[in-house]
């Protein structure tokens, strides 16, 4: 019975603080717009509502450590694993801005897809070529404004909690304009909300961002190796933080159905 109070607890705190996010957003968005035409103060006012989401959900304790940028203009092509939808909330707490590359239909959503576009982040329809060529060039755009764009390599979430190939985009990406990639590993948000249930879980999770990998000087002949030396990183990152965190390959916690 706790468990249902506390997950609509959670619902309702999602879906308020979406409305009244949007909302604030927008007057940033109006105010700023002016003399911010790369729409930072705009994202970073979105991830802070996710932030605070989640600081609002007593179901998830999430925090962040690692590598901390100290330059929040200098441009990275970050990519991550991608466990869950919780994933987006876990990573908003990083305190720079990044502008993500996401599916189009997240757009399309009353409320959430307008803070989205106010934001600046970027659509693409999966499978559609003429989107996807769109959407490259849309973060190769904010790359010159001095943005860092965020892109999850796999495409999609993991059934199972195992790492999925990784694609090309992001690589050829940081590869074409000389952006390093930066590497992040998330670990426990499978649970938080797994993929296809809406039901929140109690969950610890953590967000590693690892030391950035050079691109200066690299052609598309290293395409393969960048993309297999990124995903190493973060499968042995992502290991090491199951076994702080207890939880299996899976990403469940050990012992759960014992």
């Amino acid at each position: 019975m706790l468990q249902k109070v506390l997950n609509a607890w959670a619902w309702v705190v999602l879906i308020s603080m979406v409305i009244i996010g949007f909302f604030l957003v927008l007057a940033v968005f109006i105010v700023t717009v002016p003399f911010d035409r790369s729409r930072y103060a705009a994202g970073r006012t979105f991830r802070l509502v996710g932030c605070s989401t989640v600081w609002m959900n007593p179901l998830w304790k999430f925090s962040t450590d690692g590598l901390r940028i100290r330059d929040p203009r200098r441009p990275y092509v970050a990519v991550s694993n991608h466990e869950s939808y919780a994933d987006i909330f876990l990573i908003s707490h990083l305190p720079w801005e990044m502008k993500w590359l996401g599916k189009e239909q997240l757009f399309r959503i009353p409320f959430l897809g307008w803070m989205m576009w106010l934001a600046g982040d970027i659509p693409v329809k999966r499978g559609r070529k003429e989107s996807i060529v769109s959407a490259m060039n849309g973060c190769k755009a904010r790359l010159q404004q001095k943005l860092s764009v965020m892109i999850f390599p796999e495409g999609t979430r993991t059934p199972d909690g195992e790492l999925l190939p990784f694609r090309d985009g992001a690589f050829r990406l940081a590869i074409e304009n000389g952006a390093p990639i930066l590497p992040i590993v998330i670990a426990g948000t499978r649970r938080a909300m797994a993929k296809h249930t809406f039901q929140f879980q109690k969950t610890r999770a953590i967000c590693r961002v690892l030391e950035p990998i050079e691109t200066v000087g690299l052609t598309l002949a290293d395409l393969a190796t960048l993309k297999e030396r990124t995903r190493d990183a973060i499968a042995t990152a992502k290991a090491r933080l199951h076994e702080e965190l207890g939880l299996g390959d899976s990403g469940e916690p050990l012992g759960l159905h014992a």
